[in-house]
């Protein structure tokens, strides 16, 4: 096991933990990343990237203090992406480490992580405690590794180019689920920062790419790059047109040959009428034939080939000559109840117009008018002839009237807009379907002509309500809750509709309160209550969902989590707000100033702490200094804060360190007695990570260079070939010269 700092600080903490045992909980610091002792190298993991080649081991160091209790079980858990513990995963339960306070531990991340704030954190069992969360991680599971393809199409077919003259949709086509990963997308090498779907709109020309995004550390492990596929927007094919027709309007009978200005052996050719291709029309011509229905529309062609963009004609619209319109006016479907007739009628905007009727396929003899009173069921329907045309003669059919006697009728009722049982609070009833049934048992649906001749009755659970009569009903009370009927009545016929159940919510609002909001580890009770009277009420209370308890009008709690109220009403159950137990958050103490303290020597810092009810200060020796919320330091050293919410307790540790006082030197004395061997400059410039020291030698070449100086030159094979050598050196941060002078070296 390492010894480090941290070790150090674990072993002093333990003395104070020790005298203090009965009176607070234990305290588990943040897991940090670790050395995998069965990989090569020796650097602690900077993000997880697992899945490549199925790896997913990685070690985190995990340290506490205090004293843990035989059953006790640390479990490391995972945040989800952003960070929150709210459900948090299991990485790890490790239960024979209850005696050892600084431990290595592997894991393995989900398969589902996916995301670039994961938290760790390590809580414990017995005693209860929660333990401080990590920084964050880029964390990925990479379970795609292998290159994409992206088309067009979707068919797993790479297009490798694509001529349009609008956009183009490319999708990633070939992992199961792409919706579900996020994407980087590239056109010709530029990052397409808003585009981040398995699908995108190129509007634009280029050579479009894309692989998964695993984040900014991972992706490039991901070995998810696209073919390549080269789009270009706009122009650039032949310039192709339909050659102009000799004639665009045509009788019955008429052709007309469209033909196009370019040809090209090497062509593919394919003709169009209203943007839907002609089944084999593929030649450099088209055939227009007027005898063929529906000939009336826009015709255009679309050539493509191997070396030019695939690119389609301006549309040329051929109409029918002597084309016109005929329009039934009645409706489709007709009751014809006895000792009842109907009047059919169309119209026409047809020159000349002449008229016959038809039932059932023959014609009525003298029925010669745009109108026509029946009295018998049947299909009917009008024939006009156009006699004034360009054409001569010509003649068109109006659509089917279906007349029918009905032996019965079903009259069908539904909710009139979106209802849930238990939810609504308010719903409308109305007819939706009338259907006429015929004798042979075939239904035709009469709704508009039938809906406004019925009379009408609503009943709830079989008996009349008064007043209610019209093809709809509003019910606004879940006092009114049951099953609603309709009986319809028209002439000899009485039919009830279907049933439909009814139970609306209460619109009366179920309210709780809390003692407190924080839970923490002492033992203590929050009490969750209602003003709404219980005492004859069925009701629930729930936590995290589940039913916790169904008696008592208060609820004692003891544990965190998610609680709420269900009162049964008419049938309903009526939910109150819910209210969130969290645990005690250590950041409710605060320390002003916060963080590293230096301190000249010889003076003294003051320092306050906030949040809490009482306070414990103590040095690492575990020495109590003062039981305020103020402490003046005056000795370098770790210092200790046990802080009281409550029942609670929080700890906090802060360090004081010295100021340097002494400068930087510039003569040292290499004679191997140990007194002044090396150059040892301030600790406000030594150790420091971002803090680069340079030597120069007197004719300027640099025979030293490092960040993060260790006072360890000049080193046991440095050799000076002079009695009294000079040397240069600057101290620099990221942006400027800190410190700059000459060291004489002395042998």
């Amino acid at each position: 096991m390492r010894i480090s700092y941290k070790y150090c600080l674990i072993i002093a903490l333990a003395f104070i933990f020790g005298s203090y045992a009965n009176a607070q909980a234990i305290v588990i610091n943040a897991p940090v990343p670790a050395d995998n002792p069965n990989l090569g190298g020796n650097s602690p993991w900077p993000a997880i990237c697992a899945g490549n080649g199925g790896f997913n081991e990685y070690f985190v160091s995990i340290s506490w203090i205090g004293t843990a209790n035989q059953n006790n079980q640390f479990i490391l858990e995972l945040s989800n992406s952003i960070g929150d513990f709210t459900n948090p995963s299991v990485l790890k339960i490790i239960t024979d480490q209850n005696n050892t306070k600084d431990f290595d531990v592997s894991f393995a991340i989900p398969t589902t992580t996916r995301g670039a704030g994961y938290k760790m954190r390590v809580r414990s069992t017995d005693p209860v405690k929660i333990g401080t969360a990590s920084d964050a991680y880029n964390m990925y599971y990479m379970n795609i590794t292998s290159n994409l393809n992206i088309s067009e199409l979707g068919d797993g077919t790479p297009p490798g180019s694509i001529c349009s003259d609008s956009s183009v949709t490319l999708r990633v086509d070939n992992i199961a689920s792409p919706e579900t990963y996020q994407y980087i997308w590239y056109r010709s090498g530029t990052l397409l920062s808003t585009e981040s779907e398995s699908t995108i709109t190129a509007s634009e020309s280029g050579m479009y790419s894309a692989f998964i995004d695993y984040g900014a550390i991972c992706s490039g492990s991901g070995n998810t790059d696209s073919n390549i596929v080269d789009i270009t927007i706009g122009t650039g094919g032949a310039g192709i047109a339909i050659n102009t027709p000799s004639k665009t309007a045509l009788c019955n009978g008429e052709t007309e040959t469209l033909t196009i200005a370019i040809t090209d052996a090497s062509w593919n050719y394919q003709w169009y009428l209203n943007n839907n291709s002609l089944v084999g029309e593929n030649n450099a011509s088209y055939i227009v034939n007027a005898a063929n229905p529906n000939f009336a529309g826009n015709y255009a062609v679309e050539i493509s080939g191997p070396t030019i963009c695939t690119e389609r004609s301006d549309a040329v619209t051929i109409t029918n000559a002597d084309s016109f319109e005929v329009t039934t006016t009645n409706a489709a479907n007709l009751v014809l109840l006895p000792s009842q007739t109907q009047v059919l009628s169309v119209t026409t905007n047809a020159n000349t117009p002449s008229y016959k009727w038809f039932r059932n396929t023959t014609e009525i003899s003298g029925e010669t008018s745009s109108t026509l009173t029946i009295s018998q069921a049947g299909s009917y329907y009008a024939e006009v002839t156009q006699s004034g045309g360009n054409c001569g003669l010509n003649t068109k059919n109006s659509t089917v009237t279906t007349v029918i006697i009905p032996a019965s009728f079903i009259v069908s009722i539904d909710y009139a807009a979106a209802y849930s049982n238990c939810t609504s609070q308010t719903t409308d009833l109305e007819v939706t379907l009338i259907n006429a049934v015929a004798s042979n048992g075939a239904t035709t649906n009469v709704t508009d002509t039938m809906i406004n001749i019925f009379d009408y009755q609503w009943q709830k659970d079989g008996v009349a309500i008064s007043n209610e009569t019209t093809a709809s009903i509003n019910i606004a009370s879940n006092l009114d809750n049951g099953d609603y009927t309709l009986l319809a009545e028209v002439d000899s016929y009485n039919e009830t509709s279907n049933a439909l159940p009814v139970q609306l919510l209460t619109n009366e609002t179920v309210v709780i309160n809390s003692t407190s909001s924080t839970y923490c580890d002492g033992g203590e009770t929050i009490t969750i209550s209602t003003p709404t009277d219980l005492t004859s009420a069925t009701f629930e209370w729930l936590k995290d969902g589940a039913t916790i308890a169904t008696t008592g009008i208060a609820l004692n709690v003891i544990a965190a989590g998610t609680y709420q109220l269900v009162v049964l009403r008419d049938g309903c159950p009526l939910f109150s707000n819910e209210i969130i137990i969290t645990p005690l958050n250590d950041d409710l103490i605060t320390l002003t100033p916060n963080g590293l303290i230096v301190i000249p020597e010889g003076t003294s810092k003051s320092i306050t702490a906030e949040g809490g009810t009482a306070y414990r200060w103590m040095d690492e020796n575990a020495v109590e200094l003062s039981a305020t919320n103020n402490l003046d330091v005056t000795i370098e050293g770790i210092y200790t804060l046990i802080a009281t919410i409550g029942t609670c307790e929080v700890v906090k540790q802060f360090t004081v360190s010295y100021l340097d006082t002494f400068k930087v030197p510039n003569v040292i004395t290499v004679n191997g007695d140990g007194i002044n061997d090396q150059w040892v400059i301030p600790n406000s410039y030594s150790n420091k990570p971002d803090i680069n020291i340079i030597i120069y030698n007197a004719k300027g070449a640099v025979v030293f260079d490092e960040f993060d100086y260790k006072n360890n030159w000049p080193q046991t094979n440095t050799a000076f070939g002079e009695q009294n050598m000079v040397f240069y050196y600057k101290i620099k941060d990221a942006k400027n010269v800190l410190k700059k002078g000459t060291i004489t070296v002395i042998r």
